[in-house]
């Protein structure tokens, strides 16, 4: 569905408010509080939603990301550069969050409408691109990162990867699932006023 740029903007704004809601609340300082980070989703949404305005939407989502790791962690009187989670592996999260953008541009794409086809794409697209994000993210902060103890071995990756595997994916499939809901509701109500507005005349 063609969007005005008064639509994308409402769009954008709205899924940064939700990203500085959760990720502030959330921070990178603590896992799966009550209420659960939703910055994987919302770059996969809006990879769906602004396809076409990725040129300003991803740098300025990136951004914000980034600035809210440094209020959160500064605000605790911390040194932002010396945080455990601050390493090489942190520009990782560049190429991660985009492989989810990526994702949910490819669907907005290819999806055809409201039916079963678009329902299998969307599985697709958001599993493979959330795996290729949960790849590198937790790959880069394990073998990168000087707050994992050496020595460092596969078997161990595997293991850590294991624990985290589960947790990030429901969380993520949750607020995409929601997205989903969202626009399945949203394209009803437009096709229906469309309607509406054509019966008139």
């Amino acid at each position: 569905m063609p969007k005005t740029s008064t639509q994308r903007l409402g769009i954008f704004v709205v899924l940064a408010v939700v990203m500085a809601a959760t990720r502030m609340h959330h921070s990178i300082l603590h896992h799966f509080d009550a209420l659960p980070d939703a910055s994987w989703g919302i770059f996969f949404l809006a990879g769906f939603w602004l396809r076409g305005a990725g040129r300003w939407a991803f740098p300025l989502l990136m951004a914000e990301a980034v600035l809210i790791d440094y209020l959160v962690i500064s605000g605790q009187g911390l040194n932002f550069w010396s945080h455990y989670c601050m390493s090489a592996a942190y520009l990782a999260l560049l190429p991660a969050y985009f492989s989810l953008w990526m994702g949910g541009s490819l669907l907005a794409r290819y999806q055809v409408g409201l039916r079963l086809q678009t329902l299998g794409m969307a599985a697709v697209a958001f599993l493979a691109s959330w795996a290729v994000c949960y790849l590198l993210s937790n790959g880069s902060f394990y073998w990168l990162s000087d707050s994992v103890p050496l020595p460092r071995s596969m078997a161990a990756w595997s293991a850590n990867m294991a624990d985290w595997y589960l947790p990030f994916l429901q969380t993520t499939a949750l607020y995409v699932g929601i997205g989903a809901v969202l626009h399945v509701l949203a394209t009803q109500v437009s096709r229906a006023l469309n309607g509406a507005a054509h019966s008139s005349r």
